[in-house]
């Protein structure tokens, strides 16, 4: 059995090729057929026409013709269709091919209805009389044959040869495979999924030309219709991909707009916090002499009415201003308590919610007391009325006004007035045009005692306080050109939050007032892209003859997040020196950049004053000036200032500082370096600080720092911690074997070394770490840290050990001034994680938060970053404070709590 299976795989591409060639081969077929048909049409074609069909028992005729001779003896070849069939369309049965009977056999009859009938020459009409076939039509299947119109007939006579079928069953296969299979392979197509397999017998099965030719045009007919469904289906995928790809620019195009307006909005709003700072200090440098003018001129006017009114009426309100207080300390009925333990010149003020200790009111000049100032009432002054006690203080003829503090002679003369009239203890006030009392100085501190047109002048009075604390708010100034002078260096605007006697804000410049020893830490996060890096200063003075005290350097990031730095610094400080802020960037591109951003943090300035009274003693110092490129580096120290040499000096090899004396250190160390060597990211940095008691190592804290590669960078450590005689600190920086780092150290301020000593007398410190229980993970959102003091226990600094704020807050015992360090060491996938600083006190049952600081996301390819957070601030007896973090999109892996995560408090007493 041969088998003949024809695979129809075409793409789209080949099909028109394969048609035409096809319709080639239908032609050179055609003509083939009419010549054979021509050849043997006349003698066939009247050897197959039969007797009438009436005549179904008449032998049929011989046949005679060219085409009957050799096939007598050899059985009829049918076709059988033994593979898989062809799908005809629908409605119509397949075609069966009679079995011819063998010769020497009864021909097989007709089956019923007609199913199957014998080839002939003729057909049979419907009227029972045969209709011969003529010409092509002797060659056509009978179910191809036009049908007779007549009636039924009989069936044909026997003896009728059987038309002649061309054997081109391997021909047409072989054409149909290699035509097909040539122009998929020549297009490239994939398979269409069409396969014909036909079972050949030789000698049994025959395919008639004309089947194969309608068969093909089936066949293209079809694949015609399928390829036109195929391009008017890809027409519409593309129709539909083009509109998507213009609601996407279309969506695109508006996000942009969403952000160009943000953006605006954005610098809107910090153009309205500058003007609203413009004007608030525009309002409170505003006078009120146009106000006193008009009640001036109010009074001259309705001076005979108006003056026994006004005197009665001042009695009237101090006194029911008496009775209302009175009042009012009956009905709140709160124990004293409340206000926690007010000094002896305070006293608890109900008024104001929560109760607070608030200063008792002095009375001024020109009014005497009513009531003394007791622990929940303030003092209660009146105004002394001039005119009634000394009714010819003006004159007999001239009419007294009395006023607040003061009286007016109506109609006196401002020379007369100057020459002594408004009498003892009371001066001619030419601005107001009347007498004024005298101001009196607390404790006798006269600078220029009171004279007949001024009044008494004060010298500045000795609060005695040892320290202070002060706090502000960093803000970029705003350029309306765009264009930021970061290369060349600019001062960042210094915005403070209340008034201090040592120092005024002038020019985005701190002015001292006062002698003494300043320490400042300065909390700073930004978004940058310049180049190289940016450097971040403390500069004291600000002119050419300043020099910085101490700098950080913020490296290029690899991507767009903000970076977080913390800067500290000691000084000594005198009157009329200035301190500030200082950014600057090595070269031009970040002038052009609109990328530098700075993040809104609470209060990232903070210092505090020490007075000399304190018996502080300040030093600073610097690294040399030579490079290293060492795996473990130590620092070498050359002294640049120092308050008092006897306490503060180097050791032999200066690498260390040496103290005479007990009692407490607040240092901070920074170390620019450039790093080179993928390790350096991956492992980072670790500076360990160590002390030296009686010749014996310990190591104080660790803090770490994620490498950077082929970048500049700075590591800094700040803490607090009790030193005795003869005690040493030195520092020492671990890198990765296989990073090359090369150490610098000059005169800019960003290899320094500062630090302050305070005696033991008014002092402590303590340090801590965070506890190895209850760390937190996973999405962290405002958890408080768990801490275990390492250090020995301090009367004025505690723990908290037992109850609900157990291990997560510190309590202080006493009044005076604080300054914490504190460095994290973890493991985060946050966006943003903030650390906050809270404080709580007696005042305020709800925790406030008093400093803050940020840490952006970790470098790639680094295993572990850091955070560092720097505060100074004031504390009173009762005075709580702790640390939570947030975890902003992200989450918190792993918190280490030895090696790189430490916090030291120092407490000063006020």
């Amino acid at each position: 059995m041969l088998h003949i299976a024809i695979h129809l795989q075409l793409s789209e591409e080949a099909w028109p090729e394969m048609l035409g060639r096809r319709l080639w081969w239908a032609l050179c077929w055609l003509g083939v057929c009419l010549s054979l048909l021509c050849a043997g049409a006349g003698p066939a074609a009247e050897s197959c026409r039969g007797p009438p069909c009436g005549g179904g028992e008449a032998p049929p005729p011989p046949c005679r013709g060219a085409r009957c001779g050799g096939r007598t003896g050899r059985p009829a070849r049918s076709f059988l269709h033994t593979a898989t069939p062809l799908r005809l369309p629908q409605g119509k049965a397949p075609h069966a091919v009679p079995h011819a009977p063998p010769a020497g056999s009864a021909p097989h009859p007709p089956a019923k209805g007609g199913a199957q009938e014998a080839f002939c020459g003729g057909d049979c009409a419907a009227n029972g009389t045969r209709r011969d076939c003529q010409g092509l039509e002797c060659r056509l299947l009978p179910r191809l044959r036009p049908r007779p119109r007549g009636p039924g007939c009989a069936a044909a006579a026997e003896g009728c040869p059987e038309p002649a079928l061309l054997r081109a069953a391997e021909r047409a296969a072989q054409f149909a495979g290699d035509d097909i299979a040539y122009a998929a392979s020549e297009r490239g197509g994939g398979a269409l999924g069409v396969q014909l397999t036909c079972d050949v017998k030789p000698g049994e099965n025959e395919v008639p030309s004309e089947d194969a030719l309608i068969l093909q045009l089936h066949l293209a007919k079809g694949h015609e219709k399928f390829t036109e469904m195929l391009k008017s289906q890809q027409q519409v995928i593309v129709d539909l991909q083009q509109k998507l790809a213009e609601q996407q620019h279309v969506l695109v195009s508006q996000q942009r707009e969403i952000l160009e307006q943000q953006r605006k909005m954005y610098e809107q709003m910090d153009l309205i916090k500058v003007q609203y700072g413009m004007l608030f200090d525009t309002v409170k440098q505003m006078s009120f002499q146009s106000l006193q003018e008009d009640i001036q001129n109010y009074f001259e006017s309705h001076i005979q009415g108006l003056q026994n009114q006004v005197r009665n009426q001042l009695q009237k309100s101090y006194s029911v201003h008496k009775v209302e207080v009175d009042a009012k300390v009956i009905n709140v009925g709160d124990s004293l308590l409340d206000c926690g333990l007010c000094e002896s010149d305070e006293f608890c003020d109900f008024q104001k919610k929560p109760s607070q200790c608030e200063k008792c009111t002095l009375c001024p000049a020109g009014f005497f007391q009513m009531a003394e100032c007791s622990a929940n009432s303030d003092r209660i002054c009146q105004d002394r009325d001039e005119c009634t006690e000394s009714p010819s203080i003006c004159g007999e003829r001239i009419k007294c006004l009395n006023t607040p503090g003061g009286f007016r002679c109506l109609g006196i003369a401002e020379k007369d007035a100057a020459l002594g009239m408004c009498g003892e203890e009371y001066f001619f006030n030419k601005e107001m045009q009347e007498c004024q009392a005298c101001s009196q100085c607390e404790d006798g501190m006269v600078a220029v005692p009171c004279s007949t047109v001024s009044d008494t002048v004060c010298s500045v009075t000795s609060e005695n306080k040892l320290a202070e604390s002060w706090a502000a708010d960093i803000i970029l100034p705003y350029v309306k050109s765009g264009i930021s002078q970061v290369y060349s260096g600019l001062n960042l605007k210094i915005k403070g939050k209340l008034p201090c006697e040592i120092l005024s804000v002038e020019d985005n410049n701190l002015v001292f007032r006062q002698h003494g020893l300043l320490w400042t830490d300065l909390n700073f996060a930004v978004k940058h892209n310049c180049r190289n890096f940016l450097q971040l200063s403390l500069k004291l003075n600000g002119s050419e003859e300043g020099y910085e005290l101490s700098g950080v350097r913020i490296e290029q990031p690899e991507g767009k997040y903000f970076q977080s730095t913390s800067l500290s610094s000691a000084a000594e400080v005198e009157p009329s020196q200035t301190l500030s802020v200082y950014l600057r960037s090595p070269n031009q591109f970040c002038n052009q950049s609109k990328d530098l951003s700075i993040y809104d943090l609470n209060t990232p300035l903070s210092l505090f004053w020490l007075s000399h009274d304190t018996g502080a003693v300040a030093l600073s110092a610097q690294m040399s000036t030579a490079m290293h490129y060492e795996t473990n580096y130590r620092p070498t120290f050359k002294i640049i200032s120092v308050s008092d040499p006897y306490m503060l000096s180097l050791s032999h090899d200066g690498r260390a500082i040496k103290f005479t004396e007990t009692g407490v250190v607040k240092f901070v160390f920074h170390q620019a370096l450039y790093s080179m060597g993928h390790t350096c990211v991956r492992e980072g940095f670790s500076l360990i600080s160590y002390i030296n008691r009686n010749g014996t190592n310990s190591e104080l804290m660790n803090i770490f720092k994620s490498g950077v590669n082929y970048r500049d960078t700075s590591i800094s450590a700040s803490g607090a911690t009790k030193v005795g005689a003869g005690d040493l600190i030195s520092f020492e920086i671990l890198s990765p074997a296989q990073c090359n780092v090369r150490y610098f150290g000059d005169s800019s301020g960003i290899s320094m070394f500062s630090l302050i000593w305070i005696p033991s007398a008014v002092s402590s410190a303590i340090l801590a770490t965070v506890s190895v229980t209850g760390l937190p993970t996973g999405a962290v959102r405002n958890k408080l840290l768990d801490f275990t003091q390492v250090s020995s226990h301090e009367k004025q600094i505690q723990l908290v050990s037992s109850g609900q704020l157990a291990q997560k807050y510190f309590i202080f015992t006493e009044k005076g001034i604080a300054s914490l360090a504190f460095n994290l060491k973890l493991i985060h996938s946050c966006n943003v994680l903030k650390m906050t600083l809270n404080q709580l006190t007696m005042d305020h049952m709800q925790p406030t938060a008093i400093a803050q600081q940020i840490g952006g996301q970790m470098p790639e390819g680094s295993i572990w970053t850091s955070v560092s957070l720097r505060a100074s601030f004031e504390v009173r007896n009762g005075t709580l404070i702790s640390v939570s973090l947030d975890c902003v999109r992200g989450r918190i892996n792993q918190i280490t709590h030895e090696h790189g995560t430490s916090i030291s408090i120092l407490w000063i007493s006020s």
